[in-house]
């Protein structure tokens, strides 16, 4: 399956609305939600809020990898899901270091849109490849998002933190993409090549 028509299918399934109510765990009214806040705090909130949301997936992931229930997995995967999943605790440590200079409470939460569509899509994986497919989602999501938001900071803390993490989670994704056997980079539906980076999938 070509990388953007993963994602597409992912996005589109239907019946994720009914997910919602399983996500409360994980990005339930926690005190450290994302809401109340405005202008560039809410979009460091929800960055946070996204690297929290990666941190989660890649843990599950490499739980279920480690326990046995993917099949084989390859000592590489779990070496790459494990670097990930620290340089994604390093990121949203990063977002909530702006919003506790600024006085505000850090995020503790996972992205409540995307939660509930991570959650439902993992419990259907199997494999390698279905782990590899949802990750690839998590991170264009966030590069996407990145790049989507950074013209609209104007704390150049802020920029600087998109601008630094955007393309470690584009390297993230040309691996993936790299381990599904695709072009390492943003593709269209078709799995073309994309000369520009899209942002379609930014939250």
């Amino acid at each position: 399956m070509a990388g953007g028509a993963a994602l597409a299918a992912l996005m589109s399934t239907p019946g994720l609305a009914a997910a919602a109510s399983a996500s409360s765990s994980v990005a339930g009214n926690s005190s450290g939600g994302i809401g109340g806040l405005s202008g560039d705090l809410a979009v460091v909130a929800l960055a946070a809020s996204l690297e929290n949301l990666a941190v989660y997936a890649y843990n599950a992931g490499i739980s279920a990898a480690t326990a046995g229930k993917l099949g084989t997995v390859p000592p590489a995967v779990v070496s790459f899901a494990t670097t990930a999943k620290a340089q994604h605790t390093d990121h949203a440590a990063a977002w909530n270091s702006i919003l506790t200079a600024a006085g505000k409470r850090p995020v503790t939460v996972t992205e409540p849109t995307l939660t509930p569509v991570v959650q439902q899509k993992f419990a259907q994986v199997s494999d390698v490849t279905g782990l590899a497919q949802l990750a690839l989602l998590l991170e264009n999501t966030a590069a996407q998002t990145y790049q989507a938001e950074a013209s609209k900071l104007h704390s150049t803390r802020a920029v600087a933190t998109a601008a630094t993490i955007q393309p470690v989670e584009m390297q993230h994704a040309a691996i993936l993409y790299f381990a599904l056997g695709q072009y390492p980079g943003a593709q269209d539906a078709s799995g073309a090549p994309l000369a520009f980076n899209p942002t379609s999938l930014a939250a």
